[in-house]
């Protein structure tokens, strides 16, 4: 039996230590968090100075079982990750294993080599209680508040949301952003550009100014045609641009989105798994420092592939305060390696590291800046023209490329020049810009709100819980108006533009807004930005053994738990933004718009009190598209109660109605509901409903290749399949669909493998 049992989070890390320690040693994984607070009670003790009570949830119980058995008669060496989720992971051991934690072998390193595991084992520390203790403050925290808020959600708004926190003040940051664009106001102005004729050359310029309006920008063109240009003053300005720091798992979130297209998820996941295959260093790290020996093997690279000239080592220096617990930036562990993962995916968010390592430690990019100031007889404005020259790449070489080369033609003070044409074109101003997930973690990485570990499953939580959408933006078309002035005449055309258009941007949903400003309203200072700052500050105070964890819980629900009591008193009407829009014209019953159980909802007539069984119910009916609770008005309500609505019938008598459903509008045909795509089911004809059913059929029977009534051959996706509606059975590319007989098909079917049941993704 092993003299020394190694034990760490994940399998994977298990499979990369055993390649590096002899059969002295056996490897085990605890798979997480081995122990928690229970999932169906708080487990916190308030009364009992926050005293928790952690328990092995029934999916570890067996791995708590085999853990226990292999520590027997071994010395117990504890190698979680490097931050205080490790350390708890490791104190928590110790407490199922029996060990004590002030004497067993704690193991950190911030890679998966045998350097480093040899060094770390060479010098073995104890579980280090000041993090247990930060990360125990921070479990309970966030318990203490899901568990009293989320109930007082469930009475007021729906029940099984959830709040929290962090993505409590996630979900604000979005919803008051998109508030912050609809409130916006476009202003227009106008840019104007220009050629100038240099001895047979072109000289693009600007305007130095943009001018306001219409009549500006065709009085200046017009005020122009007779002026003289000549250069006022040439100025040539060297600069330089320097590289960033390594990355930080949210400088990496952020690079790998705008870079790669990768989701904060996606990213987490593939620097997971580089690290636990030995590729990278650990990837949840607010530290930007490199190792000494990472350096040197950094310049040893650099010097050797492009010459002294594109080193220049430096250090940078952390801003965050909870850096210290993981000692180094993201990188790679061995600078030699360009590129590492088992697939593409985790080979370009390696080659990104790297890139980025390197650079670190290369020489700035030399830029020359050219700028010509042009002169307008008879006007105060100037037209500016720069060029840019790159004349060492540096870094750039590496990584972040470089603008092409903006080359002037050379000119002298006081040369006169010729305008070729110039114009004015509109724009208009732009309102903020909506939450990428990138952008989100920037912006509560800027405000000190959440740590590197809770930017990617808080992101997801408020995706999952529908308060947020990741979506495409198709923006809005619009015509800007252009001036042209060329060969001394001006004119006037439009151009066609699209604006507002963009990827992958975090929206909120009206289930958002309610929950929103219900939290605002009842439960500012712990929602409040500065306030969520200074808890992750209290909690870097435990982990720097500055704070007791206990008393830092005491006063943060001294103040938190008299909201929760106070809230318990608001109306489920006022929760609901119940908006009362005015009276249905026929029958004087009240029209109102408010949140309901599947979202927002039309309603015409007073909700009867539970005992009232006589009383008439209300009729219920969907928001038009595009509209709000807050936005829709009487009059479009109104329509919305004659839906569902009887548009005609088909050529075989069959009925033909309209609604609107969970999904958007359709048409329904007996049991077949189609989804509209461009038509409003308040206007749809029943001429155009025919086209419409007759296009599906014809979908449909293009579709099917062979119908035998209960057995189908059918075109999918992803080739041509056997169905039974319960089965499927996918036909190889070697036979032919067309061709197959009932009894064939239905053999295929017979030997297909069935279907496994589907299982619920557990959330971490």
């Amino acid at each position: 039996m092993p003299k020394n049992l190694v034990i760490v989070e994940s399998p994977t890390k298990a499979k990369t230590l055993a390649r590096y320690l002899g059969k002295d040693y056996e490897i085990k994984s605890s798979f997480g968090h081995i122990r928690d607070l229970p999932k169906k009670d708080i487990g916190v003790d308030v009364q009992m100075n926050f005293e928790p009570t952690y328990q092995v949830p029934p999916d570890k119980q067996k791995i708590a079982r085999e853990l226990k058995s292999a520590a027997k008669g071994s010395t117990v060496w504890l190698a979680s990750d490097p931050d205080r989720e490790g350390e708890a992971i490791a104190w928590h051991i110790c407490n199922i294993l029996g060990l004590d934690p002030g004497s067993t072998k704690r193991i950190v390193f911030h890679e998966f080599t045998e350097t480093a595991l040899r060094k770390a084992m060479a010098a073995p520390q104890t579980v280090d209680m000041k993090l247990v203790d930060a990360q125990q403050a921070r479990r309970i925290l966030d318990r203490l508040v899901g568990y009293e808020l989320s109930p007082v959600l469930w009475k007021k708004v729906r029940s099984g949301l959830s709040a929290g926190r962090v993505q409590s003040v996630a979900v604000r940051l979005i919803v008051e952003r998109e508030r912050e664009i609809k409130a916006f106001t476009p202003e227009s102005s106008y840019k104007v550009t220009a050629v100038f004729d240099a001895r047979d050359k072109d000289v693009p310029a600007e305007l130095s100014e943009r001018l306001d309006n219409d009549k500006a920008a065709e009085d200046f063109l017009n005020s122009i045609k007779a002026s003289s240009f000549k250069v006022l003053a040439i100025a040539k300005k060297p600069g330089t641009r320097s590289p960033s720091a390594p990355f930080t798992t949210s400088t990496l979130q952020q690079e790998a989105s705008r870079r790669l297209g990768y989701s904060v998820r996606q990213t987490m996941v593939l620097a997971q798994r580089l690290y636990e295959n030995g590729h990278i260093t650990y990837m949840r790290t607010d530290s930007v420092n490199l190792a000494g020996v990472a350096v040197s093997a950094a310049k040893q690279y650099i010097t050797s592939s492009y010459g002294a000239d594109y080193v220049q080592v430096r250090q940078y220096k952390t801003k965050s305060r909870g850096a210290q617990e993981a000692h180094e930036a993201i990188r790679p562990t061995q600078i030699g390696t360009l590129s590492a993962g088992a697939d593409s995916a985790q080979n370009k968010l390696y080659e990104l590291i790297w890139q980025r390592t390197l650079a670190s430690q290369m020489a700035p990019a030399k830029i020359e800046k050219t700028e010509v100031e042009i002169d307008i007889s008879g006007r105060d404005q100037k037209f500016m023209a720069t060029g840019e020259i790159l004349r060492f790449d540096g870094f750039l070489r590496v990584y972040g490329g470089g603008k092409d080369d903006r080359i002037l033609p050379e000119l002298t003070q006081g040369q006169e020049l010729k305008l070729k044409t110039a114009s004015a074109l509109q724009s208009f101003s732009r309102p903020p810009a909506r939450y990428s997930e990138a952008s989100l973690v920037k912006k509560l990485e800027e405000l000190g709100i959440g740590r590197p570990s809770t930017y990617a499953p808080t992101i997801g939580t408020i995706q999952d819980r529908g308060y947020i959408e990741k979506k495409d933006l198709q923006g809005e078309p619009r015509q800007l108006k252009e001036f042209i002035l060329a060969g001394g005449q001006l004119s006037q055309r439009t151009q066609d533009a699209v604006v507002g258009a963009d990827r992958a941007k975090l929206l909120p949903t009206e289930l958002a807004e309610i929950v929103n400003d219900f939290l605002v309203k009842y439960f500012a200072t712990i929602i409040d930005y500065d306030f969520t700052a200074r808890a992750e500050e209290d909690f870097d105070d435990i982990a720097e053994g500055k704070a007791d964890w206990r008393e830092t819980l005491k006063r943060f629900y001294e103040h938190f738990h008299p909201l929760v009591e106070k809230a318990e008193g608001a109306s489920r009407a006022e929760a609901m933004k119940v908006r009362q829009l005015g009276k249905d014209p026929g029958s004087g019953q009240p029209i109102i718009a408010r949140f309901g159980r599947f979202g927002p909802v039309l309603q015409m007539g007073e909700t009867p009190a539970k005992d009232d069984k006589r009383a008439a119910k209300p009729k219920f009916a969907p928001l038009p598209e595009g509209t709000t609770i807050d936005e829709i008005t009487l009059e479009q309500a109104l329509p919305m109660f004659d839906l569902p609505r009887v548009v005609g019938k088909t050529e075989a008598g069959e009925e033909i109605s309209a609604n609107i459903g969970p999904y958007g509008p359709y048409i329904k045909v007996g049991k077949k509901f189609i989804s509209l795509k461009e038509d409003d089911p308040l206007h749809i004809t029943e001429v155009r409903a025919r086209e419409i059913i007759k296009d599906q059929a014809q979908a449909t029977a293009n579709k099917t290749i062979a119908d035998f009534g209960s057995l189908k051959i059918l075109r999918g996706p992803y080739g041509p399949y056997i169905t039974n509606g319960k089965k499927n059975a996918r036909i190889p590319k070697s036979t032919d669909p067309e061709k197959l007989t009932e009894a064939e098909a239905q053999k295929m079917l017979d030997e297909a493998p069935d279907k496994s049941g589907f299982r619920r993704r557990k959330k971490k």
